[in-house]
């Protein structure tokens, strides 16, 4: 690999707003699981802030740096978040929108990072920066929205074990819910066949590329 041309600013400004995006991500599905009854995730720990206890390795780490090396928009995933259906009053209904919390945190974040950035912008405050610190800010913003908005878009793609497969189980029918079950040990298997198949990039792209004509106006 070129070390000239591997994109070292995503890597040092866009990764951490990943890490960021999915660390809000995962606490809210835990955070919203114990508020529905059940407290599985919070006694693993998965009701905090820290990236470390939500990572993972092909998700959040491997699977990010080949999205960079490539030219993909940087996406990832962390290790979901375990939900004991036996706790919750109505399990099909609840375990939806403990799955919806992860993304709906994620447009919300991009909407204060968005709005953060209008901000700065038109108060001429992110003028006023230096320029070592201005030129950051802009891309750590940036980058903030773009990445928690296509974060949101394909954790609802409806394939195990993104949040989509659940929103979706919830309106099977018991039938073909079983036979959905089936295919969750291969999840990761047809997220790599769909990511080689470019499929994700003509989902994500047209939304990366209209974000950032908007963006770019800030």
């Amino acid at each position: 690999m070129d070390l000239k041309n591997f994109p070292w600013q995503m890597l040092l400004l866009g990764y951490p707003v990943l890490l960021l995006a999915l660390t809000v991500h995962e606490t809210a599905h835990a955070w919203t699981a114990e508020k529905f009854g059940d407290s599985t995730a919070r006694n693993m720990g998965r009701v905090s802030l820290n990236p470390i206890v939500h990572m993972d390795i092909f998700g959040t780490v491997l699977f990010p740096i080949f999205a960079m090396i490539t030219g993909f928009p940087l996406i990832g995933w962390a290790k979901p978040v375990p939900v004991n259906t036996r706790f919750l009053q109505h399990p099909s209904r609840d375990n939806m929108f403990i799955s919806l919390a992860g993304p709906v945190s994620n447009v919300l974040l991009a909407l204060g990072m968005f709005l953060l950035l209008v901000f700065l912008s038109l108060s001429g405050l992110l003028d006023a920066l230096p320029l070592s610190v201005k030129e950051p800010v802009h891309i750590i913003l940036y980058y903030g929205v773009l990445i928690n908005v296509l974060l949101a878009i394909f954790n609802l793609i409806p394939v195990p074990p993104l949040d989509g497969s659940h929103v979706l189980e919830h309106f099977l029918p018991y039938r073909w819910a079983e036979k959905y079950e089936m295919i969750k040990p291969y999840g990761f298997l047809i997220i790599l066949v769909l990511f080689y198949a470019g499929l994700f990039r003509l989902l994500i792209m047209p939304v990366w590329n209209v974000l950032s004509v908007i963006l770019a106006m800030f």
